[in-house]
């Protein structure tokens, strides 16, 4: 699958999600792996699974998963020589326990979830182990009837302590008034007694320590020194025992290490498909059925990682294998992409998925999108060519089998070229037999997908009355931008709209003979309006009418006049000429403020001088700032010493 296409739908997301449910190390390890698969029957095979653990788990049962806690660490010595200690086989015991529970189990749901029941009749229990480390070690101790020897030499150790400990208490009775407290203690390893200080040389032995005031002593009598060697050798001796015990546990365990490693990755597998039942359950996912005809039907479908979103229902596969979806900018469009692309990867990782009964998903070999958030016009060279390298890709592997997912093509360039573009593209994809879900503003294609074989429409539907979206996706029918209502909602002046909405019916009237330079009606305003108005043209981002080819050509021939609006395209914007075209082709255009120089063939006519401004008006109240307006007044009237006009580089 594309990776770029998985970052993009948020796939690594719904893995962390995944993850909180796993309670092993090994059952993590399976979701981090977790990627879509293409192969029909494994995926099926997963979901299968997947609803048998989602159905125990609604049951309400308790399913003794090993935690595994500790093991890791034995599975990963095991081999290399390293003898294990009391807690790491009390850790074995622990885990060969949880098999056995979770064997039995499994035995017990054979015949309600055969599927993931089977994979008990693989857990080894391993009975001969786990009883020779239950006999040998209790609590983390070593028992001292793990062997012979250890019990023989336990027993003469507990002889000699004892013994130490009377010749201990006789002394002390001796020398109760030198002492500071009737209490043996132990420093080294030694057994001491606390001598006031100014009397420890009454007591034959040797000084091992003192306490931090300096006014206690501690001795080790001389009459009990022999005993305390003793001791020590017996206590080396029982070292040595032990470690005969763990040699022999260890050496039980590395002829087990196969089936330990088998019952750990059956463990694993567990946790892991708990865990997406677990993940199920929590989304009220279901299981749905697939198939390998290129066939999808998304009942209701929503997304995993948002919240009260209202579900959104597709098909496609049967007369059209594409969507070209149109509506709104605030309808969703983005969201249906995103929730068709995460729950198509979701599907073939094995994952039950939010939707409705009667789902049938296709599966694809890839799935790739290209979804951007397409909002800053200071970003849209970079935003189109990163979609075109994009698009570049989906070329490449475009065909049979394969699901592209592309959210307002062709955006931010120009308008013109882009429908265009935008056509070839699809035209190209189509004939490589992709199936594509394709989100657009351009009016064109949804006459493209209305007379092309393999597309369909579909809209997003919108309150008219309200404005608000219903996020809803009707599939037959093309849908509209509602521009202009929403933008008279948010507050755009009324002249603004009106003006607006005559050009849209100019334009669906006169297809083929609009002509943006015949004025329907001069507006009447104030000079100030007029300019204001201007420079308002000369900031906006708006594409031209489609105008045949052979049109824009005959308009493009025509000098252009100080004071009219031209459509810029590299800019992608409007902007009003400052300067008539000079003899190297070039006119002065300003874009926000801004003055430019530009050949004349990449300028297109929007509107004429005569539209924006009333006769006669002053066109410096455009072009100039009001500083150097004042200044050009007061020089009319009379010369003003060291008065000047400085003009920038490009209106000289």
């Amino acid at each position: 699958m594309n990776t770029q296409s998985l970052h993009t739908l948020e796939y690594e997301t719904v893995r962390q999600e995944l993850m909180r449910h796993a309670v092993s190390y090994e059952g993590r390890k399976y979701v981090s792996e977790l990627a879509p698969m293409t192969y029909l029957p494994a995926i099926q095979r997963a979901l299968e699974e997947v609803e048998e653990a989602k159905e125990l788990l609604m049951r309400g049962a308790s399913v003794p998963i090993p935690s595994l806690e500790g093991i890791e660490w034995v599975l990963s010595l095991l081999g290399t020589g390293y003898m294990y200690n009391e807690q790491d086989f009390t850790a074995v015991s622990q885990f060969l326990n949880s098999c056995a529970q979770l064997r039995k189990y499994m035995a017990s749901k054979e015949q309600t979830a055969p599927r993931i029941a089977a994979y008990g009749f693989s857990l080894q229990e391993l009975k001969t182990v786990k009883e020779e480390i239950d006999r040998c070690i209790r609590l983390g101790v070593i028992e001292t009837g793990a062997s012979k020897g250890l019990e023989r030499v336990r027993k003469r150790l507990g002889v000699a302590k004892e013994r130490l400990n009377r010749k201990l208490e006789s002394i002390m009775n001796r020398h109760k008034a030198i002492l500071q407290e009737s209490l043996v203690s132990v420093r080294n390893g030694r057994y001491v007694i606390p001598v006031k200080r100014e009397y420890h040389k009454q007591i034959k032995g040797t000084v091992l320590d003192q306490s931090t005031s300096g006014q206690t002593v501690f001795v080790e009598p001389d009459e009990s020194a022999s005993l305390q060697s003793e001791i020590e050798l017996l206590t080396a001796e029982e070292a040595r025992e032990e470690g005969i015990i763990l040699s022999m546990l260890t050496g039980l365990l590395e002829q087990e290490q196969a089936a330990l490693r088998q019952n750990i990755e059956i463990a694993g597998m567990y946790d892991f498909i708990f865990a997406k039942g677990k993940y199920a359950q929590g989304l009220d996912a279901i299981r749905v059925a697939l198939n390998e005809r290129g066939y999808l039907r998304m009942n209701g479908g929503r997304h995993p990682l948002l919240k009260d979103m209202v579900p959104v229902s597709l098909e496609f596969g049967q007369g059209y294998k594409s969507l070209i979806v149109t509506g709104p900018n605030t309808g969703g469009k983005t969201v249906v992409l995103k929730t068709l692309g995460l729950l198509s990867l979701m599907v073939q990782s094995g994952l039950l998925i939010p939707v409705q009964p009667g789902s049938d998903f296709a599966v694809f070999r890839n799935v790739m999108s290209v979804i951007g958030d397409g909002q800053s016009l200071t970003q849209s060279l970079s935003t189109f060519s990163a979609q075109m390298k994009s698009i570049e890709g989906m070329l490449t592997e475009a065909g049979r089998g394969v699901l592209l997912l592309i959210d307002e093509l062709a955006a931010g360039t120009d308008p013109g070229e882009g429908f265009a573009l935008s056509i070839a593209i699809l035209e190209e994809l189509n004939r490589r037999g992709a199936n594509m879900i394709v989100t657009t503003h351009f009016n064109e294609l949804k006459a493209f997908a209305a007379a092309t074989g393999g597309f369909e429409n579909a809209r997003m539907e919108f309150d008219k009355h309200t404005l608000q979206p219903l996020y809803k996706l009707t599939i037959g029918e093309a849908g509209e931008s509602y521009a202009l209502q929403i933008a008279e909602k948010l507050g755009i002046v009324r002249p603004v709209i009106e003006r607006a909405r005559e050009l849209v019916a100019q334009q669906q009237g006169h297809k083929g003979s609009y002509d943006p330079w015949k004025s329907a009606a001069r507006r009447e305003s104030r000079p100030e309006a007029g300019a204001a108005e201007a420079r308002e043209v000369g900031g906006a981002d708006k594409s031209l009418p489609p105008n045949s080819q052979a049109e824009i050509a005959e308009k493009s021939r025509r000098e252009y006049e100080v004071g009219d609006a031209v459509y810029v395209s590299p800019l992608g914007r409007t902007g009003i000429v400052y300067a008539k075209k000079d003899s190297r082709g070039m006119v002065g255009v300003m874009v926000q403020k801004q003055k430019l120089t530009v050949n004349h063939k990449r300028l297109k006519p929007y509107l004429s001088k005569d539209e924006l401004y009333p006769e006669d008006y002053d066109l410096d109240i455009v072009f100039e700032s009001k500083e150097n307006r004042k200044k050009r007044k007061l020089m009319g009237k009379r010369h003003v010493e060291g008065l000047s006009i400085t003009l920038a580089e490009e209106e000289k």
